[in-house]
């Protein structure tokens, strides 16, 4: 158990050594706004909002605080910045446990020119650095596609084509208990089910010991803001980094144009009606900027320092490697 001091002080030197390695990759450290008159509208995210008073008008104005820094981030990108990397916070509401927190400390990047596949060797790199002291201790690494690890662990051979049914078999089969509220119809919700109990699980872990699985070729419907592959339309360029059974990192090989980029955000906003979550307003200054100049040929990907940080000393809980927990601040 390290005490308070020595805890500091390895988190110091974690931080340190991130920053070293963009920096000797000529990668640009950039300081993005925390608040903003936009929110994501991704249903899987919450976003905190403040009022603020500001000068010139007569009421307060809602702004949100980011969920992430990617979407300056890529106006940034737009306006010629070149590669550029964020350390530093973010906030997601309605999730508190053992590896989330509200207010957490998040690592984004991007890189021109990289394909899907050349930022993940990037990932692994960064990953290998700060958990291993030399080559003879490097993680154990796997790259399976989203298609495959279905087959491997929970025995559905073809995602694309599988029923609720199938999924709820998978679930009975591995002894997982009976889930109940779910609509009997809704694959997307099942193969979501499957995903998190039955194969996540796995991940990370070779032979009882701590290891890299990248999970790529997401189904094209969870895109998010990837590209749809041009070798199989029902795939897309995204992945998720795994260690240890928790995830790591989540990236993708980018967008460009603003026409694709409001197809999406109004797809998730149809998505948050459906699911009767609130309406968000959507980030008008990232589509101006992309609908002048569209986002360069990039790879981009977020990973969470708390998570890697706990991983790389062995805590069970991100406070354990935080100054202060969201409950204690």
């Amino acid at each position: 158990m390290l005490n308070r001091r020595d805890t500091l002080q390895k988190r110091s030197n974690l931080l340190q050594q991130v920053r070293a390695f963009f920096y000797t990759r000529s990668v640009i450290e950039v300081d993005t706004p925390i608040l903003s008159q936009a929110a994501t509208p991704d249903v899987h995210l919450s976003s905190l909002s403040s009022q603020l008073q500001v000068p010139g008008y007569k009421e307060p104005k809602t702004y949100y605080l980011h969920t992430s820094p990617e979407y300056p981030m890529k106006r940034l990108l737009c306006e010629g910045s070149g590669d550029i990397f964020y350390l530093g916070k973010v906030f997601r509401d309605g999730d508190l446990s053992p590896r989330h927190q509200i207010e957490f400390t998040m690592l984004e990047w991007y890189r021109l020119g990289f394909s899907m596949h050349q930022l993940i060797d990037e990932v692994i790199e960064l990953i290998q650095n700060v958990m291993t002291r030399d080559s003879s201790e490097l993680l154990d690494v796997e790259r399976l596609s989203y298609q495959q690890l279905f087959a491997k662990y929970a025995q559905i051979e073809d995602v694309f084509s599988a029923t609720p049914a199938d999924y709820q078999a998978c679930l009975k089969h591995h002894s997982i208990p009976e889930i109940v509220g779910v609509d009997e119809d809704d694959k997307d919700l099942w193969e979501q089910l499957v995903l998190t109990e039955v194969i996540e699980p796995h991940l990370g872990n070779q032979q009882g010991k701590p290891a890299i699985t990248v999970m790529y070729h997401y189904p094209a419907k969870d895109a998010a803001l990837a590209q749809v592959s041009n070798d199989n339309p029902l795939v897309a360029e995204r992945f998720e980094v795994f260690v240890n059974g928790m995830e790591l990192a989540n990236g993708y090989q980018e967008l460009a144009d603003a026409e694709s980029y409001r197809q999406r955000f109004n797809e998730s906003l149809q998505k948050r009606q459906e699911y009767q979550l609130p309406a968000v307003p959507l980030d008008e200054n990232l589509l101006q900027t992309l609908s002048f100049q569209p986002l360069p040929d990039c790879s981009g990907v977020a990973l969470g320092i708390d998570r890697l940080f706990a991983l790389q000393q062995g805590f069970s809980h991100l406070e354990q490697g935080m100054s202060f927990g969201i409950e204690k601040a």
